[in-house]
């Protein structure tokens, strides 16, 4: 049988959720979708299958941005042969990779997967957002994992085939969800909170960290890349924020870590296309506190705790009620618990295949 081919412009060791969706879904010895997974090479190692290809120049914007693309479709076309390839995998649909496929095997049907940073990169970026529309217009289906991302989408390219569009949630690893939640933890001590993820600005980490520097019967975790902290710091002493920097852990390293801590928060200020960490956490037995933006809305709902994380006071609240009403936190891991079950990633895999074999 003939292989997907899919891309990622990003180096093959880069953090974020996307890159952990693709290891998920087309990594490993035995993947859950077997593909031809390509990402840019950088000098550290690479988890299999990835190929990686040699193209340097990444930009996002004006002339620049399509000689990127050329490269990268060049550097494909060296790798690939058409006649081998059934279908493509798009992710996102913008940035450099997804235009490449789509100049290099320009008649095969393809899936393209909404990740959300394309959405938020196309509403501010004039490249971007044409990249967008062009790869909407030519994609076979587009794939989205919450209702939110379906309207976001429909508001950047308003010519769209709604037709086209899918929901597909995303997913977490099988594995976890019968991975035994720790037992409740007592609070003979400071309310421990964790952040995990990237520190870009849409993910509001800065007001998490005005908010917490005015609770100080709280301690503050960060688990981030650690480029990213190194700017992020000098805001956090500003700030005044008492805080713990982990690394960046890896999956089995922060699921660890979610039983060291008392809640995760995910203050988001802006869309988000899912939320797999918020969804892992509540695996974990974790009770969630988030920004209610569009997309954590769709998946966390009720089985979350919505914050103001704006509002330090409307914080303040909110820990204390975690810390001080144990049947509130024993609900949140029950419902927690019972969402995340409805996420694995087979499943996700498998509504994957079969739209694929649908377009093929």
């Amino acid at each position: 049988m003939k292989p997907i081919l899919t891309a990622l412009d990003l180096p093959a060791a880069s953090p974020g959720g996307s890159v952990e969706l693709l290891h998920d879904l087309y990594g490993g010895t035995n993947p859950l979708i077997a593909a031809r997974l390509f990402m840019l090479h950088d000098d550290r190692p690479t988890r299999p299958p990835i190929e990686t290809l040699k193209v340097s120049g990444k930009c996002l914007t004006g002339h620049r941005f399509w000689t990127y693309v050329q490269a990268l479709s060049t550097a494909l076309a060296t790798h690939v042969k058409p006649t081998n390839v059934a279908i493509t995998h798009l992710q996102h649909l913008t940035f450099g990779a997804t235009p490449a496929l789509l100049y290099t095997l320009p008649r095969h049907p393809s899936i393209a997967l909404v990740h959300g940073t394309d959405l938020l990169t196309a509403t501010s970026n004039r490249t971007q957002r044409q990249v967008l529309r062009q790869s909407a217009h030519r994609a076979t289906a587009i794939v989205v994992p919450t209702p939110a991302m379906a309207d976001r989408l429909r508001r950047l390219a308003p010519n769209l085939d709604i037709a086209k569009v899918e929901h597909i949630p995303w997913g977490i690893p099988d594995h976890l969800l019968h991975r035994p939640p720790t037992s409740p933890r007592t609070y003979d001590r400071p309310f421990s909170l964790l952040y995990a993820g990237r520190l870009t600005s849409e993910k509001g980490v800065g007001v998490l960290a005005t908010a917490c520097a005015n609770n100080r019967n709280m301690t503050l975790s960060i688990a981030a890349p650690a480029a990213e902290y190194a700017k992020f710091a000098e805001q956090l002493r500003k700030a005044d924020c008492e805080h713990h920097y982990l690394g960046w852990l890896d999956r089995s390293q922060l699921w660890d870590t979610f039983d060291e801590h008392d809640a995760l928060a995910v203050p988001s200020t802006a869309l988000e296309a899912f939320g797999l960490v918020a969804v892992e956490a509540q695996a974990c037995g974790l009770p969630v506190l988030y920004q209610p933006v569009p997309g954590l809305i769709d998946v966390l709902g009720d089985t979350a705790l919505p914050t103001d994380f704006t509002n330090p006071d409307a914080l303040a609240s909110a820990l204390r009620t975690l810390r001080n009403d144990p049947t509130a936190r024993a609900e949140l891991r029950t419902v927690g618990l019972s969402n995340a079950r409805r996420f694995p990633i087979s499943s996700t895999a498998q509504a994957l295949t079969v739209l694929g074999n649908q377009i093929a």
